[in-house]
């Protein structure tokens, strides 16, 4: 219950008595009924500032639902940590609050390079609530992005571009950035009072665009027309901590609340993505196939030699002023037995595996010194090999203008050209646990073959691999990364565990796996060890709302005790 004359409501911090001490929480609106008993009353509203409206509260809640995690849990990560302190401070310089609200009102000429026309008519690409895949041409991204932005602008609605990664900034936010200027911001790391203070900023209205990192999905915008999605498979689109929800899930359900228009960028897109856009639930848009096949890159299949070195990639290097290549592993190789007690080398800490790296022998997993679990030796045989030995060996035979790295390297960087780009070991990418490992080395593959340049360029792309029939090597050299993806999510479909499913990891006690069964769970798997189950749980998307309450129900009788959503799957 509000004190009389307070100044609060929808989206309002405030502080309440419960159970003998005060709480804080927000005002989700006014009750449809009055519960028996006392009514508590608010203490004090602690801040001016309305954290989200009506709009915003139904996004919100369909995240709680969705990824069934507690609506308040997703209020707190919808926005920076508060600093009051900020709160207090003007809001940008005297006017700005008001001033975009202001030039929203009159459309204003859109930056324009002329590539948008060839993904199709832009008021396709920003109708209200749809959905599009868009295949930029390699080269192409940061300028139809700041188009379709420009576009956007124009029409008096606001732009939010979200990219996977904050360091370096990818090419695709510096582009957007530099072209609206004052009007567009960067939301994405700092610190604390940097970040409340830009949100603050974006709240009042004072910029048009917004540029971010996953949290920026949330940002503060009023009148928003389009959400881009730069990388759309790339793994730093998920959230680790609860709610564990995806930006692209999120962007869509925003897009679809608030009549925006989403757009998912990306050479090779997630499996998800594919499979709707093959239901028609997704738009297309691409470039003319002449256009693609002119664009794409000449890539050519080698068996791989000894510590990932082929004669032909020796042949290649010594004819190339720059090259790039990729390995799977960092390092200088990987520890397979302890010199003192013979023993196959495990970390003593944590049982991982132990690599050489920067002269050490460490962990891989916890970062500890190397040291034997049976013995606690620390000399190890190692089997050479990585981003160090792969270094050393590349300098020998071509003594400038080379790159070495994992896929880490592989980012959004601008138009970059290199004579030779070499995937050393794309066979174990394609081995490593987890149902993402192949859409993800493919969309990484195509990011740094594109840096070799059209096929007329004269660059080219070596795959050293033991299978070139590999579906995902085939979608590399063919430059066609559907057909692959396709074939991914009905793989997943018949394990289970089909692409757009909602899937859960719920641990609790050894009644979980029955009690998820009875819950309409599509697929469990369970694991029960020392009195304990692990569950994962695919579920009908048409089901999740009964499902939610089943969980919820598990969770109050001490069955359940954790839930994950969409875990990474290994």
């Amino acid at each position: 219950m509000l004190p009389d004359g307070a100044d609060a409501g929808v989206g309002s911090f405030v502080s309440v008595p419960f159970h003998g001490r005060t709480t804080a929480g927000w005002i989700l609106g006014p009750a449809s009924e009055i519960p028996a008993g006392r009514l508590l009353p608010v203490r004090k509203v602690r801040s001016h500032v309305r954290f989200f409206d009506e709009s915003r509260l139904q996004l919100l809640r369909w995240v709680s639902e969705r990824y069934l995690a507690p609506l308040s849990v997703v209020i707190e990560r919808s926005y920076p940590p508060r600093v009051a302190g900020e709160e207090r401070a003007p809001a940008g310089r005297p006017g700005e609050a008001g001033a975009g609200h202001a030039e929203r009102g009159r459309p204003q000429p859109a930056p324009s390079s002329g590539v948008l026309a060839r993904y199709g008519e832009p008021e396709r690409l920003l109708e209200a609530g749809s959905v599009t895949w868009l295949r930029p041409l390699p080269d192409d991204e940061a300028l139809v992005c700041v188009e379709a932005v420009g576009a956007c602008a124009a029409a008096g609605r606001q732009g939010l571009v979200l990219v996977p990664e904050a360091e370096p900034l990818p090419a695709t936010a510096r582009a957007v950035l530099d072209a609206f200027g004052d009007r567009a911001v960067f939301f994405g790391g700092g610190d604390e009072r940097t970040r409340y203070r830009t949100w603050l900023d974006i709240q009042s209205g004072r910029h048009d665009v917004v540029v971010g990192t996953r949290p920026a999905v949330f940002a503060p915008l009023n009148a928003l027309g389009l959400i881009w999605i730069s990388r759309e498979a790339h793994p730093g689109h998920r959230e680790e901590r609860s709610p564990t929800y995806h930006v692209r899930e999120v962007a869509v359900a925003r897009a679809r609340l608030e009549g925006a228009a989403c757009v998912l960028a990306s050479l090779s897109p997630s499996v998800e993505t594919a499979v709707l856009a093959a239901r028609d639930d997704v738009r297309v848009a691409r470039a003319p196939r002449s256009l693609e096949r002119a664009a794409a890159p000449l890539v050519e299949t080698t068996g791989p030699e000894a510590e990932d070195r082929s004669p032909r990639l020796t042949r290649l290097l010594r004819s190339s002023r720059t090259a790039a290549l990729i390995v799977s592993r960092r390092g200088y190789g990987v520890a397979r037995i302890c010199r003192t007690c013979g023993a196959a080398a495990r970390c003593s800490a944590c049982g991982g595996p132990i690599v050489a790296e920067g002269g050490e022998a460490r962990c891989a997993v916890c970062g500890l010194e190397g040291r034997c679990s049976t013995c606690g030796g620390t000399s190890f045989g190692l089997e050479p090999g990585g981003t160090e030995r792969m270094a050393e060996w590349a300098a020998r035979v071509s003594p400038s203008g080379v790159e070495v790295g994992t896929a880490a390297m592989v980012k959004d960087l601008g138009p970059r050209r290199v004579d030779l780009v070499a995937i050393l070991d794309p066979d174990r990418a394609l081995a490593r646990a987890g149902i993402h490992a192949g859409e993800q080395a493919l969309a990484t593959w195509m990011e740094a073959s594109a840096w070799a340049g059209p096929k007329s360029g004269g660059g080219r792309v070596l795959v050293q691999t033991k299978a070139p029939g590999h579906a995902a090597i085939q979608a590399l050299v063919r430059w066609e990364p559907v057909p692959f993806l396709l074939a991914e999510g009905g793989r997943r479909a018949e394990a289970g565990f089909a692409p757009t499913h909602p899937v859960f990891r719920i641990a609790g006690q050894p009644p979980l796996e029955e009690r998820l069964c009875g819950a309409g769970a599509e697929t469990v798997l369970a694991t029960t060890l020392a009195e304990r189950t692990v569950c994962l749980a695919a579920v009908r998307p048409e089901r999740l709302a009964e499902f939610r309450r089943d969980v919820l129900r598990l969770v109050v009788e001490g069955i359940a005790d954790r839930v994950e959503a969409e875990p990474q799957i290994s």
